[in-house]
Order: structure tokens, then sequence, then C-alpha cells
């Protein structure tokens, strides 16, 4: 693909990361085929030089700051030297009035390889048709939200080691948006061996739009303690009335639709299950009676290691089929969630042919292989391609994945 810049001379369309939005999280340049995704400890850049516009970074990247272009003379490129120098995205180049139309062509090439990129997984992530639309990066790293502690409780059992907290953040005054699905950004205190600031961390959200407690403006994150984890020590020591610098709120296709019709399943493990507390009291509190299924499959070593364990016994049935699915309890053989979904196969064949029918999951990476599989030969069950109705479900905004 890299004919793109070649077919366009003299002009070139610029790769170009926006050092404002960026997390450096490092997606992106583990997601580079090419290697043309570098780093300093200033900022994450493209390097003109090795871009082949294959788009494999766009889709990864929690943020949407590398999905940004310029229109640049095509011997004259962004250095990455200039990149990384940079606190800002330079404002577009006049180029003059000859070159509205290569600038055209070039700009219908990308926006077809964008179209066409990720064609193997799927397609371009695209927010469900009837999302409400999301507010994004109104709070960066030079101008964050303040927020207060006003709880911080483990959720898991005291006897085990995976410790896992419902922590929640209050902005008083402050405008924070949000949507189910949606992350924020937490910056540890402190800077760096560099002296640099420390990263941001992305955490979803676990409640619903209107808050953790309705119309309170405060929200409710899930997070595990990582030893020796910078971000999530710092979180899960904060104590009441604490103050936290937040950026965000991030993300534009994790969504959850808000159609009442909607069958909504979902597939989680651990920390993943953050998105999906947030998408069950979102329609307990707007959609109670809702034709729609809300269906879980949540799975843990132990129904200890859980989070949100006791709190979901209490949801009734005829809100949100859950299927809790547990791989280390003594006894009893291992079960996954891709085991329990085969077993419910009778049960989701026929979502998967309905339109109404929206899959979303969410957890550890390793997952995803099972999942998919479990996928494809459930879809057969009901004589369906999963290869040829996942891309069909993607570019409908009815299939998700976010794992770590």
């Amino acid at each position: 693909m890299s004919h793109l810049a070649e077919n366009a001379a003299p002009l070139k369309k610029q790769h170009l990361i926006d050092p404002e939005v960026c997390i450096r999280c490092n997606t992106c340049e583990a997601t580079c085929p090419v290697g043309a995704v570098t780093h300093d400890a200033n900022n994450y850049v493209v390097d003109p030089d090795k871009c082949n516009y294959c788009l494999d970074c766009i889709a990864p990247c929690p943020t949407g700051s590398i999905d940004n272009w310029r229109m640049v003379a095509s011997a004259r490129p962004y250095s990455v030297e200039e990149q990384l120098s940079w606190t800002e995205l330079p404002r577009q180049q006049d180029l003059g009035e000859a070159a509205t139309a290569a600038v055209q062509a070039v700009e219908a090439e990308v926006e077809r390889l964008l179209a066409e990129a990720h064609k193997g997984s799927g397609g371009r992530p695209v927010a469900p048709a009837s999302a409400s639309k999301p507010t994004v990066n109104l709070y960066r790293r030079e101008k964050p939200a303040i927020a207060t502690v006003q709880g911080n409780f483990r959720i898991t059992g005291a006897e085990t080691e995976s410790d896992v907290r419902h922590i929640v953040l209050s902005f008083g005054s402050t405008v924070f948006p949000v949507l189910e699905g949606q992350s924020i950004g937490v910056i540890p205190p402190g800077a760096g061996e560099n002296g640099k600031p420390h990263d941001v961390r992305l955490y979803s959200i676990a409640s619903a739009r209107d808050g953790e407690k309705r119309n309170a403006n405060n929200i409710g994150l899930t997070i595990k303690r990582v030893p020796g984890g910078l971000a999530s020590n710092f979180m899960c020591d904060l104590k009441v009335g604490d103050r936290v610098e937040v950026t965000g709120p991030f993300g534009a296709t994790f969504l959850m639709p808000n159609d009442a019709n909607a069958n909504i399943i979902m597939i989680c493990t651990g920390t993943g299950s953050a998105p999906f507390r947030a998408f069950t009291e979102r329609r307990r509190r707007a959609m109670a009676n809702a034709p729609g299924k809300l269906i879980m499959f949540f799975g843990a070593r132990t129904p200890e290691e859980l989070p949100y364990f006791g709190p979901l016994q209490k949801v009734p049935a005829s809100l949100l089929e859950q299927h809790l699915v547990f791989s280390r309890i003594p006894g009893q053989p291992k079960e996954y969630v891709q085991d329990r979904m085969r077993a419910e196969s009778g049960r989701l064949a026929p979502l998967l042919a309905d339109p109404n029918t929206h899959i979303f999951i969410c957890g550890l990476k390793g997952m995803e292989a099972g999942v998919e599989q479990a996928l494809t030969e459930i879809a057969a069950r009901c004589g369906l391609d999963w290869n040829a109705l996942k891309p069909v479900l993607r570019q409908s905004g009815r299939y998700h994945v976010e794992t770590y």
C-alpha cells in the first residue's frame, strides 16, 4: 500500500499521532508490523519513511490519537525528530488551490484503505446505531479534571490473592459526561526516572451514564491491584477524600445500544465486567421491562475471585441472564466462558441470526481465541458461517471486542 504516497506526488497524506490525546499505552508500537511507530520519553510518533499505510494500528488505539493525518509535500514530511518535539499537532499547511484535487484523491484512497483495514477481524469498529453520541477527549493530560474519592472497597474475597476494588469518584461541579462502555484515564502522581509525568492508565467505567448514584455526577471503576503496578496500586490505596487527576472520557464505539429491543450478549473475565455492570445498571434504570435480552457469561477462577459476585446474586433473572463460570473449584472440572457458551448453544444460536443482537467481549486477551471458536461452532448450529457473519455484525455496530 506504500504506492499511496507515490501516486499522489508531490503530496502525501502523513500519518501522525496527537500528543495531547495519546496516553502512551504503547498499543500502536506493539501493533505496527513494520516498526514505523516509535517513541521517546516525550511522544509516540510515526516514521514517514517506514509507514506503509497498513492501518493495523488504528482500531486498537483506545483514544483515537493514532487516527490523525496531514497533507504534506512528499519531499518534506514531518520528520521523526520534529514529531518527538511536539506538544500539539501542527495545523494543516496551506497547500494552495492547485493541490485540492490531489488532496481529495489521497483522502479518498485513505478512506478506502481504512474501510478495508482489519477485514479479517471483522472490519473497523462501529458504534451501535442506537447508541448516544459520546463525548471524547474533553479533559487531557495538560488540563485534567479533578475527581474526589467517595468510596474504595474490596469486591473479591479477603482470603484470595485477587484484590479487586470498586472505587467511586465524584466530579463535584465539573462537567464530565460519560456513556456506558467508555473509559477514563487516571494520571498517577509524581514522575518517572526520566523526570516526565507518569503515563496515563485507562480504566473502564462501571456505572451508568447518570452516575454511580443517580444524578450525583460520580462514576464507579473496577480496578485490580497488580503487584508492582504503579497506577493500580495508587488507585487501590486511595482513601475517601483523596483527589485524582482524570482525563477523557475515551471510547466512541464500545457503547451500549439504546434500543430496548436489543439483545446484548456480554462475555467477560475479571475486571472486564466493568462496562457490563454499567450496561446492566443502565437497563435497570431506563428500560427495566425491555423485550431485548441481557445475557452475561462471566468467568473467574472461583466465586470468591469473581468481582461483584455477591451483588450479582441480587440481580433478578428477568433483567439479566447470568452464566457465572469458574475454572478452579476443587473437585470440579475446569470451565471457561467458551465452554458455557457451547453448553448454551441452543439458546445462543437463534440470537446470532437475530438482527437485534449485539455481542460485547471484554477481558483478558487470552479469552479471544476460545470465544471465537465457540461462536464459530454456535453459528454453524443455525446454518451460519461465523467468518461471514462477523464482518456484518462489526460493520453494523453489533460486534465489539476490548481485551488487554
